[in-house]
Order: C-alpha cells, then structure tokens, then sequence
C-alpha cells in the first residue's frame, strides 16, 4: 500500500467525564492504532459514540446532536448532575507539540451550552503550558498566527449563542490556522456501523468519494475507484480474492434507470451474481478494505466489531490490513473477537469492564500482570483473554476486580 506524505495528526489522551457510562474514563499514550475490546455492556458501544458525538457537534451541530441522543436525561451519567465534559491531546504532526482541547457542555432551561471551552499548548519543553483559545458561555480570547505564544495579542470574541463551539466558528477563518486545523480534524472524522445488508442497495448511479457510515453506497465507491484510482481497485480487489475463493470481478454496472447495480463474478462462471445474492461475509470485506485502502482516507477512522459476519480465519490479515492503515490514520476498532485480539500488541489494546458502580473502566494491556512476559514467549492476546490470563473482562465476571478462583 503506498503511503502518502502528508500530516498525520494523532490523539494521544482522552478523558471523558459524565457521558453515560463514561463516568470517569482516562486513556494515556493511545497508539496509531487503538482497539477496545470488552464482553457485552461493558462500554464499547459508548466509547465509539464518544468520537460520534464530538464529530456531529462539528457537522451539524451542539443542538442536534444532543437531540439526537435524547438531551441530557440520557446522555448524561446516572447518578450525575454536573456537565459532561471532554479532554483530547493530539498532535497535528510529530514535530509539533502537544495540543489540549477541553470541551464542557452542560444544560440550562433544557437547552444545551457550551460551559468552557479551551485550547492550550507549550511551544517549548521548558516554557509552561497556556491557552490560545479560552471560551465560556460564548465570550472568550483567542491568539490568531500560525504559532501561537503566550505573549501575543489576544483577540475577545463574542459567538451568536452559548450553543455554538468556538473551535467551529473561529476555525472557519484563515488567521486562526491552529483553531482550523482542530475543526477540520474534528468534524473529518469517520465512523463506520457497516452492515452487510446496507451494502446490497441499489443506488442512484454516480462516483462517491467515500463509503456511508452504513455502507449504503458501496456500489458508487467502486465505480469512483474504477474511474479515478483503477490501480487503488485493483489492489483492493487481489486483497478481497485472497480473502474469496474463486473471486475474479467486481463491477458497479450502470442501469437504464440511472442506478448502480453491484455485480460479483466467480472464476468458474460465465455470469455474474448481483450482490443480494452475494455472502454477508463478502460484502462487508470488500467494504472494510475500500475503508482501509482509501486513497486519501480521513484522519480519524472508527471501525464497530469488524468481526460480524466474517470467517474467524480472516480477521488475522484484517487487523494486519488496519495496521498498515494507520500509517495514514488513526484507527479506532471495538471488539469482543480473540481471533482479531490475535494480532495486536499490548500497547495497542485497551480492556474495557464496568467497575462495582456500574461504570465505564479501561485497563491496557500493556500494564497486565504477566502479559508481556506471555507475550515475550510467543503468546498471543486473544488465546491469553479467552483462557482468562486478562485481569479484568471476563464475561463470566461481574466486577472490574481481579478473576474469580474456582473451586
């Protein structure tokens, strides 16, 4: 897969407060490639929609993306009453220092508003951390220039309303390049909750850039690869054919009525199939690798439990495939599959499990007891979750702390 050159920016630290069962979650030292893995109930799902939920108050806003998942009654922790907050260090690219991005949101007369908001970094390992941005309830400061520092002019604005995000608005102009570089980042990110049926649409006919977050136009990613990248198609469909047997042809075909029929044809056979006919298995592999062989794939990229619908043997090489990938991404998979857990590192898997209060926790791989040893003599992660050498998320545990002895 050939690499581009451009800047990579990677998330380093995330910490969530109050966002249902993120109650209180840290994570240190994330990794161009992260996944989370954890038994049913144990925050995956809430975690994934942490990155949703901060990418939709970009695109469409603060307002409709508390709407759209029920205001604070049900966004909020339970047994909570203060806002829910957002901590994210990142760096644009690794000659650039570090960047923290602080988000609050709270809620007053049943309306959402942007509590505080800031920006900070340190331009040099000596100097101390301070704020190019700082926002609260709409009024704030913030240093234009393209490397902010501390002694420069600040600039007070006033946003329309207390809803609006400061980094969305001000992003918007070219003398804040480090605010814009944010936005962008943000509101660019890509979750995908693929399902193998949404894949065998018929939709209307003409090239798309990028696969939906349902995957409802794959049929229109095909005929954009074949038309602008047919060398990008032709990897992504020897990769498919390794993964297929027999696979010899992919086609998007245009129809009369001006939509685009996805036709798959095996080696043996004259004819191709039409892609309701074709394996959930199929589909959905072609496309997670239309995903991951983007030519110019998004900075941020979110993958739900790959696994559905895929052949166990098969998940080895996709872990490998989102390795790769993330030379030119950040890549993001939940998991309850050992046989993907298989292919990663320790610093690269981060156990999810619900402490005796009912909330989200997370514990790295990394830092288990006698995990890296096991690995250091040729084990592998997910034989070393499934036979319960993990300290926290066993299914069969109802607690964070240390697996039960049996009797």
């Amino acid at each position: 897969m050939k690499k581009s050159s451009r800047s990579i920016p990677r998330i380093e630290y995330l910490k969530v407060r109050n966002y249902r069962a993120l109650a209180d979650l840290e994570l240190k030292e994330l990794t161009p490639l992260t996944v989370f893995l954890g038994p049913n109930g144990s925050g995956k799902s809430t975690l994934f929609d942490v990155f949703a939920f901060l990418s939709e108050c970009f695109t469409i806003g603060v307002r409709k993306a508390w709407d759209k998942r029920g205001r604070f009654k049900e966004i909020r922790s339970r047994t909570s009453s203060g806002p829910i907050e957002f901590t994210i260090k990142y760096r644009e690219k690794s000659d650039l220092p570090l960047i923290t991005y602080f988000l609050k949101i709270n809620e007053e007369n049943n309306n959402p508003v942007v509590e505080e908001e800031w920006l900070q970094w340190k331009r040099s390992s000596h100097g101390r951390p301070f704020r190019f941005l700082d926002f609260k309830r709409g009024e704030g400061r913030v240093i234009s220039g393209d490397l902010p520092d501390e002694n420069d002019e600040r600039i007070t604005e006033n946003l329309n309303n207390r809803e609006t995000l400061a980094v969305n608005t001000l992003g918007q102009f070219s003398k804040h390049p480090r605010v814009s570089a944010l936005r962008e980042f943000i509101s660019g990110w890509y979750l995908s909750y693929l399902s193998a049926d949404n894949t065998r649409g018929v939709p209307e006919g003409g090239p798309h850039e990028r696969l939906s977050e349902t995957g409802d136009n794959l049929p229109n990613v095909i005929q954009y690869l074949k038309e602008q990248h047919p060398k990008r198609l032709e990897t992504i469909l020897a990769a498919l054919a390794q993964r297929i047997p027999r696979l010899e042809k992919v086609e998007a075909k245009l129809l009369e009525d001006g939509r685009l029929l996805l036709q798959i044809k095996d080696a043996p056979f004259e004819q191709p199939i039409l892609s309701k006919y074709a394996s959930d298995g199929t589909l959905k592999m072609l496309a997670y690798l239309s995903i991951l062989f983007d030519p110019s794939p998004p900075r941020l990229i979110g993958i739900e439990e790959p696994e559905n619908q895929l052949h166990p043997r098969l998940l080895l090489e996709l872990c490998e495939e989102c390795r790769k990938a993330s030379a030119d991404t950040q890549l993001l998979v939940t998991t309850h599959s050992p046989f993907f857990v298989n292919g990663l590192k320790p610093n690269e898997l981060w156990v999810l499990y619900r402490d005796e209060k009912g909330f989200t926790q997370a514990k790295k791989a990394a830092d288990m007891k006698g995990i890296p040893e096991f690995m250091n003599a040729g084990a592998m992660l997910g034989d070393l979750w499934i036979k319960g050498f993990f300290e926290v998320g066993d299914p069969l545990v109802n607690s964070g702390g240390e697996r039960k002895k049996s009797r």
